[in-house]
């Protein structure tokens, strides 16, 4: 049995943010957050849709040192039938839930989009607007422009329905960043 990582002596910790993901584009995006503004976040990736349950991220922040202040964080596409009620049963989380998917997010950051979409319709747009986008893999010039526009991307995304197609609530996560930016 894993034994609970100790608390370094006569430091404050930031609290961590605890992001659990299921793929490798939603953990290159986070990846790349943490490096831009430099917070500490935890990122869980490749966690199917089978396995996100509350003993799963128990199991995984016992093995981390943790504060109250600490933050846990679900970022999942909802184009996977029933996938929003599993994750709602998950307590003190905060979902980051993309419909269809994540590259709806990254669409945000460039322009407004309210037509109903499918994962493949909203990766065909994105790759529109970079040619060398590709999922898990960001291109230069996309990184710029998904950290310059990450307030646009919110104001857009908060005019949305929570979880209807289209809509993301990734911004949650981006609030959460910048605030604690500002506080350091």
């Amino acid at each position: 049995m894993a034994r609970k990582a100790k608390q370094p002596r006569g430091k404050k910790m930031n609290p961590t943010f605890f992001v659990f993901c299921e793929g490798k584009t939603e953990a290159a995006y986070v990846d790349l957050l943490r490096r831009n503004f430099r917070v500490p976040i935890e990122i869980i990736a490749r966690v199917s849709d089978s396995n996100i349950s509350q003993p799963y991220i128990d199991r995984c922040k016992r093995e981390r040192f943790t504060t109250n202040e600490d933050k846990t964080f679900l970022m999942f596409d909802l184009d996977v039938p029933g996938m929003l009620e599993r994750l709602r049963k998950i307590k003190d989380a905060v979902l980051l839930l993309s419909n269809p998917c994540v590259e709806y997010w990254f669409l945000l950051h460039y322009k407004d989009v309210a037509s109903e979409l499918t994962s493949a319709e909203c990766v065909a747009r994105l790759k529109k607007l970079d040619a060398e986008y590709a999922k898990g893999t960001f291109s230069t010039p996309m990184k710029k422009k998904l950290i310059e526009s990450i307030a646009e991307a919110a104001n857009r995304a908060v005019a949305k329905v929570p979880y209807s197609n289209p809509s993301s609530t990734v911004h949650l996560l981006t609030n959460e960043i910048l605030k604690n930016v500002r506080e350091q």
